[in-house]
């Protein structure tokens, strides 16, 4: 263990899903581009896919139709979200991995005492699904979806950006110095509110530069992570 990362002053580390422990952009792709077809658009090229992404399906689905100049309104877009959930929640692990690094590192957190969650904004069954599919389910204290504590008195998800599944990750761990790691303004927005450090995964699929996205440290690989909590620790 080299001497920057022998001593992590946090108890609990979240994580975002999409962009930061798992490269999952071809099969949200396959499923963005299988509703698209449906309701006549153009499909997205694969290497367009990760500048969809962020803060859930929905709004993926609705960049993409956007960005074609297409209806919005809600009876010509429910039915094609639903046909990209029915589709994602069949093949969501075709291509879908574990970034490198990813297992060796929550390997390293675990032996040091370190309670895990993740925190996404993708629904909890399709989380959990994925995540025990790849055999890394059992690594977390708790998974938290973007519809797991239910909707707002404006009828919103309480998904990121708000604090509050930042809150309740830390809660449902016990309490404690809690940092965030994620890729995207939503991930540092709602670690922002809710007042812990948030290390920004620049490998992923950021919807601005790293370093513009106001986080406290930015990292280029998960095996980084480590070494970046130490220094936030510091």
């Amino acid at each position: 263990m080299s001497e920057i990362t022998s001593n992590i002053p946090f108890d609990i580390v979240g994580f975002d899903l999409d962009g930061t422990l798992l490269d999952t952009h071809r099969d949200l792709g396959e499923a963005v581009n299988h509703a698209l077809r449906e309701g006549g658009y153009r499909a997205v090229p694969v290497e367009e896919i990760e500048g969809l992404i962020g803060g859930g399906a929905k709004r993926m689905l609705a960049r993409a139709i956007e960005r074609q100049g297409g209806d919005m309104a809600r009876e010509a877009f429910r039915p094609l979200y639903k046909s990209l959930l029915a589709y994602y929640e069949a093949h969501n692990t075709v291509h879908t991995r574990p970034y490198p690094g990813v297992e060796a590192v929550l390997d390293d957190l675990a032996a040091r005492g370190i309670a895990m969650a993740v925190v996404t904004n993708k629904f909890e069954g399709f989380a959990t699904n994925i995540l025990t599919t790849l055999g890394l389910a059992d690594r977390f204290e708790t998974i938290i979806g973007g519809d797991s504590l239910g909707r707002d008195e404006d009828g919103n998800y309480r998904a990121k950006p708000m604090p509050d599944p930042l809150v309740e990750a830390r809660r449902r761990c016990g309490g404690g110095r809690f940092a965030f790691v994620g890729d995207s303004s939503y991930d540092v927005g709602a670690a922002r509110a809710a007042g812990v450090p948030v290390i920004v995964a620049g490998y992923g699929y950021c919807d601005r530069a790293p370093a513009e996205l106001g986080g406290d440290a930015v990292v280029e690989r998960f095996a980084d992570i480590p070494a970046a909590l130490a220094r936030l620790g510091g």
